[in-house]
């Protein structure tokens, strides 16, 4: 097997593509061929070690991926050797190969992609998690998705429509705004020549959003949460700007609002049979239609230093999929 491997986590330049022996799996474990692996922003923290988990080196780094598994360890009932299956393990991602905990594997329908896939576990049940459980979205409100243009940001515009809510989206470009359109979004804001409060207050008749989907912060949070609707829900879903922005909590006290913190890894963790539910759920609505990963490219896997700079540039609109081209059922 092949695995771009971190020695020392002091960012993207110090992978190394190396060849490695194929690991066999213990009890509860499989062995996985991946197929597809997508870029996640963990993905670039774990390996400058700034994540919140730091494994052990050396680690492959790749936390979603989907494939074929190519040998189960003992105990292992419920999945079996040629089944395509996707997971979102944390590590081991960007590699030919991986060995996976079997519970943490979402068996494929036939029909569903790998690419697709790969793309999938942690935006769309990161969405779900927060606007189904954390918010309570109801029919007929407003979700204002900020970052809307990004994997996380097309998911919740899918996911909110699903639920029957009228969506608004805020994104960068006129380009990432139409992209939003075609996937669902009733409005759009391009807040880097409008100014975000008055948009949003354009945008809703002054009412303001009932949710606000943020995974951005920085400058953006502070204006956004000024513009919540009365018993308004700000879901805080991450910094993907890269300042964690400093909120005056007269806010929400002066409107009746809640800041409710998203962690979606830790939810499946404390409630593995309510993300059982929440899984097969999206998987469902993937068969239904009603979602669909809004994928920017596919690279091989080998290139994986160039996926990274790209992802960088701020210029990826869905999400960024590393594929490895071998043998099996077509990506």
């Amino acid at each position: 097997m092949h695995a771009w491997l971190c020695e020392n986590p002091v960012g993207v330049d110090a992978l190394q593509w190396k060849e490695l022996p194929t690991p066999q799996p213990k009890a509860g474990e499989v062995l996985i061929e991946i197929k597809a692996a997508s870029l996640n922003f963990p993905d670039l923290l774990i390996v400058q070690n700034k994540y919140q988990t730091k494994p052990p080196l050396p680690f492959v780094p790749g936390s979603e991926y989907a494939g074929i598994i190519a040998a189960v360890g003992e105990g292992v009932d419920r999945l079996q050797v040629g089944q395509s299956v996707a997971c979102l393990s944390g590590t081991g991602g960007f590699a030919t190969h991986t060995i996976a905990p079997a519970q943490l594997c979402v068996p494929l329908p036939p029909d569903f992609p790998h690419v697709d896939a790969a793309a999938f576990i942690m935006t769309y049940a990161t969405s779900h998690h927060a606007l189904v459980d954390r918010a309570q979205l109801k029919a007929g409100e407003t979700v204002l998705v900020l970052g809307a243009a990004g994997g996380v940001g097309t998911s919740a515009i899918q996911v909110a429509k699903s639920m029957g809510a009228r969506v608004i989206a805020a994104a960068s470009s006129d380009e990432k705004c139409e992209l939003c359109r075609s996937i669902g979004a009733d409005a759009t804001i391009n807040y880097s020549r409008e100014k975000l409060r008055d948009a949003i207050q354009a945008a809703t008749a002054g009412k303001g959003p009932d949710v606000i989907y943020d995974p951005v912060g920085g400058d953006l949070a502070e204006p956004a949460l000024r513009s919540i609707a009365w018993r308004g829900r700000y879901l805080i879903i991450g910094f993907a700007s890269g300042n964690i922005p400093s909120l005056p909590l007269n806010l929400p006290l002066l409107k009746g609002a809640s800041l409710v913190g998203v962690f979606w890894g830790s939810f499946a963790r404390h409630e593995p049979r309510a993300n059982a539910a929440l899984m097969s759920e999206l998987v469902r609505w993937y068969g239904e239609g009603r979602i669909k990963p809004v994928i920017d490219r596919t690279m091989p896997m080998a290139e994986l230093k160039a996926a990274f700079d790209y992802m960088g540039s701020r210029a990826v609109k869905g999400k960024l999929v590393m594929v490895n081209q071998n043998a099996g059922r077509p990506l």
